[in-house]
């Protein structure tokens, strides 16, 4: 199973992957934010429906996520836009719209403020 894990991390924690990985050592795939309101500002609840219909289905088109999600192609447009300019959505060589992973983890904890 392709699985994606969605979470919080400051700049140390991606650096430290990042070398890990160049060094040859299997990192997994992540998708990280530096801020909960960076997430929840991208994540929508909206582009979550969006990535919970094309988790694991492959290439489609915009009007096709449209369709399976009920909803209008122009604002559907929109939240595809935003998930490709954050990385969390890609094209396909057909522009076709992508998301890679059959699962998708999220991993953060919420902490007493210091």
């Amino acid at each position: 199973m392709n699985t994606v894990t969605l979470e919080l991390a400051n700049r140390n924690l991606v650096n430290r992957r990042f070398l890990g990985a160049f060094s040859g050592s299997r990192q997994g795939s992540f998708i990280s934010f530096e801020t909960p309101e960076l997430l929840f500002k991208i994540l929508t609840a909206k582009r979550w429906e969006l990535l919970q219909v094309m988790t694991g289905a492959g290439p489609i088109s915009i009007r096709e996520a449209a369709r399976r999600l009920h909803r209008d192609v122009k604002a559907v447009h929109g939240d595809v836009q935003a998930l490709l300019e954050a990385g969390i959505l890609e094209k396909s060589d057909t522009g076709q719209i992508l998301f890679p992973y059959d699962a998708v983890h999220v991993d953060f904890m919420l902490k007493e403020a210091a």
